[in-house]
């Protein structure tokens, strides 16, 4: 990456950066990919104020004066990792830090993500490297209904400073990661199912009034409803999707039924075996965060396979690309990691990369925000050295809202 100067010195802009102020900066690149059309050869990015105010061919595209000039080979929107559990699952793998599931109960979903997020865990720091600049994060599985997810800018000094989106999706679990063990509900499919379908009809008829202790006041018909009810009616009300974590086909199925039982609106996160149930998933109209492809092929994940996404993109069905959760260090796969391999097996290198931008944007609803490089949308950039699905390729530059929060030594 090479930094060059229009009437304006280089450090001060990085400086400015630094101190939290939106750059006054133009990204030239050998090939841009704005992931709203065609590749341009020789093109540049314009951003002002941290919004995109200009794209296209170097040529004809001029650089107001005063710009901070940044230049690379490849230059892509900034990544978006549609689903993982960063910043709330941290890198030191220790209780302190592992906050993105509570045990406590088998159904929370008034649990908000933006209440356990941490933005300066190192592993933000760390996708941000790889050019992620959005994250849909939030509770993971282990539990029928582990939490809320939100959406976040991979910086910020507060998760307030963070979020753009608080309140995501309500993430639900189904298959045997979220099975309770000793004797406790749920311990079945079934009772999985049952006890999803009765938070739902709860919050859609109102809680019944608990009997009164002893010595306690009558419960009267004004007791306001609880948190996890009114996340519910969310739900219902469809302000609010589902993310149901399923990799069987027999628990996609029942995600589906769900669906269509509620007239929620439902999104299929990890759906391992999601390829042999293409059919019945596009008629439903649900979108698909797919499992990492290297994921480890075992338990629930015995059936995945590379050409996943090369299924549901030839069927039409709209996916994206996730890190998803591991349970050891470092806590987090690569989104940029994962396309590469989908790019190997089955889809477009073009295909691939909108799995982890536009795609991705447009499955977590933010697509217009963030995405693709065109006129109003959020300044994030990520820029490489090479291809970004070469193994030898380095991410040089990243830019999140107009400031630039990374560069490679010169």
């Amino acid at each position: 990456m090479r930094i060059t100067k229009i009437g304006l010195v280089a450090a001060s802009a990085l400086a400015l950066a630094t101190a939290g102020h939106a750059q006054d900066i133009a990204i030239r690149g050998e090939q841009v990919h704005t992931m709203a059309g065609p590749m341009i050869t020789d093109g540049v990015v314009v951003i002002d104020d941290g919004k995109i105010i200009a794209v296209g061919p170097a040529a004809s595209t001029p650089i107001p004066e005063g710009f901070t000039v940044v230049e690379a080979k490849v230059v892509t929107p900034g990544l978006v990792d549609a689903r993982t559990v960063v910043g709330l699952s941290g890198y030191l793998n220790q209780e302190h830090d592992q906050d993105q599931l509570d045990r406590t109960a088998p159904v929370q979903p008034q649990l908000r993500a933006i209440d356990a997020y941490n933005p300066d865990d190192a592993l933000v720091a760390w996708l941000r490297g790889f050019g992620v600049t959005t994250i849909h994060t939030g509770h993971g599985p282990g539990a029928l209904v582990s939490g809320q997810t939100m959406v976040a800018k991979t910086v910020g000094a507060t998760a307030d400073e963070a979020v753009i989106m608080r309140d995501a999706m309500v993430a639900a679990n189904l298959g045997p990661s979220a099975l309770a063990g000793s004797g406790k509900s749920p311990g079945t499919r079934a009772k999985q199912i049952a006890m999803l379908r009765q938070a739902l009809i709860s919050a859609k008829q109102g809680e019944a009034p608990k009997p009164a202790k002893k010595g306690e006041a009558k419960a009267g018909p004004d007791k306001p409803p609880s948190l996890e009810v009114l996340t519910m009616r969310d739900v219902l009300a469809r302000k609010l999707p589902l993310l149901v974590t399923a990799h069987r086909a027999q628990d996609i199925m029942s995600a589906l039924r769900l669906r269509e039982e509620f007239g929620i609106d439902l999104v299929l996160d990890g759906a391992a075996e999601a390829y042999l149930l293409t059919d019945q998933i596009k008629a439903a109209g649900v979108k698909v965060i797919l499992h990492p492809p290297m994921a480890r092929q075992y338990g629930e994940f015995e059936n995945a396979s590379f050409t996943t996404g090369a299924v549901l993109q030839a069927a039409g069905i709209p996916f994206a690309y996730q890190s998803g959760y591991e349970g050891y260090v470092p806590k987090s796969r690569v989104v940029l990691f994962e396309a590469a391999i989908a790019a190997a097996n089955g889809l477009t290198r073009d295909e691939a990369l909108a799995s982890i931008t536009i795609n991705a944007a447009k499955v977590i609803g933010m697509d217009k925000r963030v995405g693709s490089l065109e006129v109003g949308k959020d300044g994030d950039v990520a820029l490489f050295d090479g291809d970004p699905f070469e193994y030898t390729s380095h991410v040089v530059g990243v830019v999140v809202d107009g400031k630039q929060v990374s560069a490679a030594p010169q």
